[in-house]
């Protein structure tokens, strides 16, 4: 049985083969230690055999209800005593409640009938139900649909009326030529004209009230629409209202602790992000769960792993039963606060990008040269890291003009890129990546086997605003992503296999290979969309163009290292 009668601290039986991690897991980037590692086998065992809960994870046809995916998190832990065991907790609720045996609860339960938050939530479920009934009042329709008759109607009378003061102003024009001939006197003339000019007086006068009648006739209707949508716009603002002030209030309840013993709530915890308000359900995923858990039990955090339970969502890509990092949107700021105190494995991003050698280069001449650029190494500085292909690139061709760089690779992709040396060759070049006449090959190996040998991925891409850099697959706001493939090679269950990429989406090979609609077999040693290896199989290894002034066709290869 997965929990005890103890709660939540589940021993861990022969461990004393394992050694333990000298410093906390970074819960953004790490590889599960062996005791995680064993802690999630033993959950995920419990997982595929319970019989506590109802909840439809994707994984099998017969199950009713929404198939929702899930994340949890083990965190190993000591006790007071000097006992090793883990704690567990998944993200948001499960089973439609916050609390199961054997998982630590949430920081706040929003689910308590007997607590403020679902006392309010009813009050503003009151509110939408009431602001519903308004909306569906007919006479709303009505009211409208004679409102845009009228604007039609009056547009329609006031140009009607313009063409007829356009007519009778021809008219007195032409009276005025024939009465040139009429030989009037003076007195006649004037008369004539003042009678021409009241006339004229008249016309504009006629039209003015015309649109004080129309714009009359319309402002009844419009007072109508607004006796009847006031209520509403009342009610939607009590509502709004409510739901900040309930909003702040929740808030307030998320307090953190952190191994030093501070507490910080999540308001003074997001204050100083850029976005400077707590996100939506922030603080309800699995790590501040088990964090907040083991401090306030007094249990020593050892090491944390978390991983995706069941089908993959439609935007992003999750595998099931693999580990990943938490997310850094809502989970970045918080595990910041509550990790301090411990001792923790430094951030490997802040070290990554390090590259001691000489670049290879392997064409030059007076207009531009092509170079290998090594995997984990930057195209262009980053936010931290200033080494890159275009900082040496500066320094290498000091008499260079122009932005040098065509292209970019990802940091853990390595391969061909060209660098132009004048304008002149940039925007020649630039002209051929903009019209896609250069003619790009990548190899990868994928971890798993394709059941097509070849083929075209059409996923359009955008970022993941909730963690960055990832890509998400969205066909509301992603942008075209199209990549071509052809299969090289499948052996020891991995496949070798050619991209060849219509467009130039960042992470598009990556996302595409990994994501469930795409090929679904991730590329070995994707840290972000697959499993960690010892690089990224990702290599730019063929590259086509039009030379920018010798106006010939070139080709160059770069044999990929894997």
């Amino acid at each position: 049985m997965f929990y005890t009668e103890d709660g939540c601290f589940h021993p861990i039986a022969d461990n004393t083969s394992e050694t333990l991690p000298e410093q906390f897991t970074f819960p953004f980037y790490y590889t599960s230690h062996p005791l995680c590692v064993k802690a999630a086998e033993e959950l995920k065992t419990y997982l595929n055999t319970q019989l506590d809960f109802e909840h439809n994870f994707g994984l099998c046809e017969n199950k009713s209800g929404i198939s929702i995916g899930k994340m949890f998190g083990v965190m190993i832990v000591e006790t007071l005593e000097g006992q090793l065991g883990y704690i567990a907790a998944f993200s948001g609720k499960l089973a439609e409640t916050n609390h199961l045996k054997g998982f630590v609860p949430p920081i706040y339960d929003t689910l308590n009938e007997d607590g403020f938050y679902k006392q309010n939530e009813g009050q503003l479920n009151i509110l939408t139900k009431a602001i519903e009934n308004l909306e569906q009042n007919p006479e709303l329709d009505e009211i409208r649909l004679c409102i845009e008759q009228i604007k039609e109607d009056n547009a329609q009378k006031i140009q009607d009326f313009k063409k007829h003061i356009k007519t009778e102003k021809q008219k007195r024009k032409l009276r005025r030529v024939e009465v040139e001939h009429e030989h009037l006197s003076i007195a006649e003339n004037e008369s004539f004209l003042e009678t021409l000019k009241q006339q004229s007086i008249k016309n504009n006068l006629d039209l003015k009230y015309l649109k004080l009648k129309c714009e009359a006739e319309l402002e009844k209707a419009e007072q109508r629409l607004r006796e009847l949508t006031q209520p509403i716009e009342d009610l939607k603002l009590e509502r709004k209202t409510r739901s900040a002030g309930l909003q702040k209030r929740i808030h307030e309840q998320y307090c953190f602790l952190n191994a030093k013993g501070d507490v910080k709530d999540l308001i003074d915890i997001f204050k100083t992000t850029e976005l400077g308000r707590p996100p939506a359900a922030a603080g309800e995923c699995a790590a501040p769960k088990l964090f907040q858990y083991a401090y306030e039990n007094a249990l020593k955090p050892i090491a944390m792993a978390e991983f995706w339970w069941g089908i993959a969502p439609n935007t992003e890509v999750r595998r099931h039963g693999q580990f990943y990092p938490s997310c850094r949107s809502r989970c970045e700021p918080i595990l910041g606060h509550m990790m301090q105190g411990l001792d923790v494995e430094p951030n490997p991003i802040e070290t990554a990008g390090v590259f001691n050698g000489e670049l290879n280069i392997i064409y030059e001449d007076d207009f531009l040269l092509v170079l290998n650029k090594p995997h984990e190494f930057l195209s262009v500085p980053g936010k931290t890291i200033k080494d890159s292909v275009l900082t040496r690139m500066k320094t290498y061709l000091p008499e260079a003009t122009g932005p040098l760089l065509l292209h970019r690779l990802d940091m853990s992709t390595s391969g061909l890129l060209v660098v132009a040396k004048s304008e002149r060759a940039h925007k020649h070049l630039q002209k051929q990546f903009i019209n896609r006449t250069i003619k790009k090959r990548y190899v990868a190996v994928l971890d798993g086997v394709l059941e097509t040998t070849e083929g075209i991925i059409d996923l359009p891409l955008r970022v993941d605003l909730n963690n960055r850099p990832r890509q998400l697959v969205c066909y509301e706001h992603g942008k075209k992503a199209t990549t071509k493939y052809e299969v090289v090679e499948v052996k020891d269950h991995k496949t070798r296999i050619h991209f060849y990429p219509i467009s130039g989406r960042t992470h598009q090979l990556r996302v595409h290979a990994a994501h469930h609609k795409g090929l679904n077999s991730p590329i070995v040693g994707d840290d972000l969309y697959g499993r960690l290896a010892n690089r990224l199989h990702l290599h730019a290894e063929t590259l086509s163009f039009e030379h920018p002034i010798k106006r010939e066709w070139v080709s160059f290869s770069c044999e990929a290292p894997f």
